[in-house]
């Protein structure tokens, strides 16, 4: 009987990361990393679609400084383009 190797994070310290101690945090910081990076799901779905905007949010609130001020400015310009384009469905309606 072979042992069954963990999957996600954990497993990348037995292919991967060999010889890396899994209770370091950079070390697992590390293994994350990979698994977002080689994550490929499909994109066109909405279960997609969600998946890619949590990533989006775990991300901007990682990071810091102007990059966070860039990610927090593109989030309000949609908001904007939502709310227009609710305003203006609205007011087309009523004046209807």
């Amino acid at each position: 009987m072979t042992p069954r190797t963990p999957e996600g994070p954990d497993a990348r310290f037995h292919d991967d990361l060999v010889g890396l101690d899994p209770d370091d945090p950079e070390a697992r910081a590390f293994a994350k990393h990979l698994d977002r990076i080689e994550r490929s799901g499909p994109s066109f779905t909405v279960e997609g679609a969600l998946d890619g905007i949590a990533d989006f949010a775990e991300s901007s609130n990682r990071i810091g400084g102007h990059y966070r001020a860039m990610a927090v400015l593109v989030v309000l310009l949609i908001l904007l383009g939502v709310v227009v384009s609710v305003w203006d469905t609205i007011s087309r309606f009523l004046g209807w």
